[in-house]
């Protein structure tokens, strides 16, 4: 039944251009026609991660759900979590369209959207009716306009305090111009301060301290990765999300659509998002949690990732070629391979293919 849902319903949303694709889902989403998934409670897929207790360690990376619109329905398809966003603080309409493309032969996707978002209030607003008790993180930006971006970041960790399980500074997307610079060293000293004083200043005012990962790319040098890590460690940073998309090119089947500016993302960023997700591992050791995001389209490719040593894993651009079930069917699927390998608990897993990973060129 699931099967034949899906390929109708990647028959019908493939008619039309993927934003307005993605826009249908949304909207199936809200509506309740998309059947939610009872996925078996399977304690072995329960952690803390960030002082965080995690059903399962599958989420639903920031991108999909920019506006906060349907953060609880992305939940009842299976997700341990969800990430909203990316946010900034003013409404910003993005890059031109068109700005997403499917590579069908590679079941990729190429975005150049811009942080395309309705700004913080009307997040907020949404998030602020919540009554549940999932986690749902939100990714946070700088304007395209801001003429001081660590601002843009200080005023999302502020505004969105009361209603954020977790934050995420996405410094890393390809598609606002100079984003990406704040990875060097002294950029990055600089807004890890500012982001997580603010953190401290609403802590101390909430009386609970939220965590604050840091989102990288994975088209860093083995210094840029050493920079990082050296600033995340210094400044005590709850965690790492490794990564977004690639501006690689490499191996595509589809070259006419690889011709396309923007961030690849989909099965085809999987090795190069993985081999820096372990560097980032050996760098920072085995103490920081990550979040492992990049062609995860499977039980076993979201296992892997947690070999290679993330504590959760994301996705999101496999959804467009796989559909709405994919996440009961790899949370699913994980409890079947825990089976196999006759663990207790998905964490005894991590890291067993650190080495394999982290030894690959980038």
């Amino acid at each position: 039944m699931i099967g034949a849902l899906k390929d109708i319903g990647r028959r019908g949303l493939f008619m039309f251009d993927p934003e307005t694709a993605h826009g249908m889902s949304i909207a199936a989403l809200k509506s309740g026609l998309v059947p939610a998934c009872r996925t078996r409670s399977d304690p072995r897929l329960r952690q803390t991660v960030a002082g965080l207790d995690f059903e399962n360690p599958l989420g639903m990376a920031a991108g999909y759900d920019k506006n906060a619109e349907v953060p609880e329905a992305l939940l009842r398809l299976g997700f341990g979590f969800t990430e909203i966003g990316t946010v900034t603080p003013k409404a910003q309409a993005g890059n031109p369209r068109p700005r997403i493309f499917r590579l069908v032969e590679d079941d990729g996707v190429i975005n150049r959207l811009g942080f395309n978002n309705e700004g913080h209030e009307a997040a907020f607003r949404r998030l602020s009716s919540i009554r549940g008790k999932g986690i749902i993180g939100v990714n946070i930006g700088a304007n395209k306009d801001s003429t001081d971006r660590v601002s843009d970041y200080v005023t999302g960790i502020r505004r969105f305090y009361s209603v954020a399980r977790y934050f995420t500074a996405n410094i890393s997307s390809p598609n606002t111009p100079g984003l990406r610079d704040l990875q060097a060293r002294e950029s990055l000293a600089a807004l890890l301060s500012a982001v997580l004083a603010a953190r401290d200043e609403e802590a101390a005012k909430a009386g609970r301290k939220i965590p604050v990962f840091l989102k990288i790319a994975p088209d860093l040098t083995e210094e840029g990765m050493d920079d990082i890590a050296a600033e995340a460690l210094a400044h005590d940073l709850d965690g790492l999300i490794v990564s977004n998309t690639t501006l690689s090119r490499d191996g595509l089947k589809d070259q006419r659509q690889a011709k396309e500016a923007g961030g690849l993302s989909g099965k085809p960023v999987f090795a190069k998002s993985t081999t820096v997700l372990a560097k980032m591992r050996r760098r920072v050791g085995p103490a920081m949690p990550i979040i492992g995001v990049g062609g995860v389209s499977s039980a076993e490719t979201a296992l892997e990732k947690i070999r290679a040593g993330a504590d959760l894993v994301q996705l999101y651009s496999c959804m467009v070629y796989e559909g709405p079930g994919l996440p009961g069917k790899i949370v699913a699927g994980l409890s079947t391979l825990l089976d196999r390998e006759r663990v207790n608990s998905i964490r005894d897993l991590r890291d067993t293919k650190l080495d394999y990973w982290a030894d690959r060129p980038i």
